[in-house]
């Protein structure tokens, strides 16, 4: 059977469409149980559930194709495999109706800590029914999307994927594929050796999260430092020289400037 299990909603105009994403089967299913206990305070109805957040994603947008309809709430477990829960939710902001999103933990000091610091709500493992009702009126009262940065505050360790929304769909691109990223006016492109995808994100934050992978060579260009072969001089049009560093599988040399080019070539040594 399918990590995903897709529910048919019945009664969407009112209910709030819930989508459940826990890596543990046994998990979800008291999950939902308590959630029909909720319903008769707080109409819900469970949409989709998911193992992990690749298969969220997918998830979210198969219901979003099939029914032209956003979800209205998110309850995910933190710690998953392949993808973890605070990193599905800093991909799903990006979604043009982002989801609320309510996030469920083992008691962990840390994590409740940064939660409660960032105004994040999350259930504590075992749900309890009164604490479910009371996050349901919240979502129901004010459905409000968390803030980006609020996530990448509170998550340990840089992202497995970036993400972009191209024609209604979320993609997810892995960090191992990025050649180079590059900033032109207001977006930035992360280009794979398949395609480019354009990024609602700063050059700047994306830097430090991926300090160890991603090396700047120009104010508007980071690569990848396993995806450099080599380099090259070439000659501007004012008639001076620079530095070009040469990427894996693909025609694009980008420019190296002369403020970095000593900390590169140490770099790459």
């Amino acid at each position: 059977m399918s990590e995903e299990k897709m529910h048919e909603p019945t009664n969407a105009a009112v209910a709030l469409s819930v989508v459940l994403v826990d890596d543990e089967a046994p998990a979800r299913r008291r999950l939902r149980d308590v959630l029909a206990d909720a319903a008769a305070q707080v109409p819900n109805e469970v949409v989709a559930e998911a193992a992990d957040g690749h298969a969220a994603i997918a998830a979210i947008t198969a219901l979003a194709e099939r029914s032209r309809r956003a979800v209205d709430l998110v309850l995910t477990d933190i710690r998953m495999p392949k993808m973890d829960g605070i990193e599905l939710a800093r991909h799903l902001v990006h979604l043009e109706i982002p989801p609320a999103i309510i996030f469920i933990t083992a008691y962990d000091s840390y994590a409740v800590q940064a939660f409660e610091l960032n105004a994040i709500d999350y259930l504590v493992k075992p749900v309890r029914l009164l604490r479910l009702v009371d996050a349901l009126n919240k979502v129901s009262q004010r459905r409000a999307s968390i803030p980006a940065q609020a996530l990448a505050d509170i998550q340990q360790g840089a992202r497995a994927h970036l993400s972009c929304r191209e024609r209604g769909r979320l993609l997810l691109i892995p960090i191992a594929d990025i050649l180079y990223l590059r900033a032109d006016l207001k977006y930035v492109t992360a280009r794979t050796a398949q395609r480019e995808y354009l990024l609602d994100e700063s050059l700047t934050q994306l830097e430090a999260e991926f300090s160890g992978y991603f090396i700047r060579l120009h104010r508007n260009a980071l690569a990848a430092r396993e995806a450099i072969v080599g380099f090259e001089k070439a000659i501007k049009d004012d008639g001076e020289t620079q530095w070009q560093a040469l990427i894996r599988g693909v025609p694009e040399k980008l420019p190296v400037s002369r403020r970095q080019w000593t900390i590169v070539r140490a770099c790459m040594k």
